[in-house]
């Protein structure tokens, strides 16, 4: 199978060869943009660079898809937040928004959306996506990603004026949910249009770290239930941080597969949502590539694995300072253990 052929089939549930190695986060490494001798702060403007960087890291440790961009940034840019690109800077910075919206009486929203993809680096991104699509021919899987309705509102407004005013002025906060969330939905659909195959719903502040699971029932589900319901190609829905409390109500979105961090049990989630989910997860990135010696790497790979996910996913965006030995390590022990089928997706 082609890369591209083993994830498009995971999705739908058909037996692959083997467990497909991808994510629904950033995955580009500096290994890669060394050996395009740029800097880390180049690939975020440039779109050919965006692509190359993808498409150089997931040959380099022989990945079976991609996914750009690398930074949250580009939607609150193209609202006129502004960005902070770091552009003199030798080491890796990821852009930044400077400003936000203080409260919601600043809050301006276009009525129609799709004016953004024509602002600031959105053409990037579709310059880049482009690239990786038709990157050997379209060998590889490439993965569009956008944040969630409540992450995407702070990326342009503080969450703690959203979080006090769901006590105090809770009808203008639902209502800009809702127009975030149709920013959402215009994003998902335009980078569909495009011929990704599969989006990611990074709703990454939503975890019961920071809200109850009754808040997330009243506030974040009903939101991501229109995203997936507006979504016709495979979707995952992507949660950082706890999830224990929420993951069946995460199941119950739409979405084709639910992704989970570290912070997650996995087998318990497994028993919860049963074989016919496709779970994805669930280590951390930074302390498995970067901080663990390379003969670590193996058993949190294996303990995955064993928690019943369908394929190994990190928790978040790999940090891309990775250890070279680290990385092979991961790939491997991947290779290794997820020859056998899972719960969700069988073998050939």
């Amino acid at each position: 199978m082609t890369p591209k052929q083993r994830v498009q089939k995971f999705f739908r549930r058909e037996p692959i060869d083997q467990m497909p190695l991808f994510s629904g986060m950033g995955t580009v490494t500096i290994q890669a943009i060394e050996k395009m001798q740029v800097r880390f702060a180049q690939v975020h403007t440039d779109a050919e660079l965006m692509g190359r960087s993808a498409m150089e890291s997931a040959k380099l440790w022989d990945l079976d898809g991609v996914v750009v961009p690398y930074d949250m940034c580009t939607p609150a840019e193209a609202l006129g937040r502004g960005v902070t690109l770091y552009t003199d800077v030798e080491g890796i910075l990821y852009p930044t928004v400077p400003t936000k919206w203080a409260n919601l009486d600043e809050a301006s929203l276009p009525a129609d959306f799709s004016g953004i993809f024509s602002q600031a680096r959105m053409p990037v991104v579709d310059g880049a996506l482009k690239y990786c699509l038709g990157y050997e021919g379209g060998r590889y899987a490439v993965g569009g990603w956008v944040l969630g309705p409540f992450t995407l509102a702070g990326q342009v407004i503080e969450l703690d004026v959203l979080l006090k005013g769901m006590a105090k002025d809770k009808e203008r906060v639902s209502a800009f949910l809702g127009r975030m969330t149709d920013l959402v939905i215009a994003m998902a659909q335009h980078y569909q249009s495009l011929g990704v195959d599969y989006i990611t719903i990074r709703e990454m502040g939503s975890g019961t770290d920071l809200l109850s699971p009754r808040m997330w029932k009243n506030l974040i589900k009903p939101n991501l239930e229109r995203v997936f319901q507006a979504i016709s190609i495979p979707s995952v829905n992507h949660i950082c941080g706890s999830t224990d409390l929420i993951v069946e109500m995460m199941a119950d979105c739409g979405a084709t597969a639910v992704s989970v961090d570290q912070k997650n049990n996995m087998a318990q989630s497994r028993q919860k949502l049963g074989n016919d989910a496709i779970l994805l997860g669930n280590f951390d990135p930074y302390k498995t590539l970067v901080q663990m010696e390379p003969g670590q790497v193996e058993a949190v790979i294996k303990a995955c694995v064993e928690g019943g996910v369908d394929a190994v996913w990190p928790g978040c965006d790999l940090w891309p300072d990775v250890k070279a030995e680290n990385m092979r390590a991961y790939v491997a022990a991947v290779r290794k253990f997820g020859g056998a089928p899972t719960p969700a997706v069988g073998r050939l």
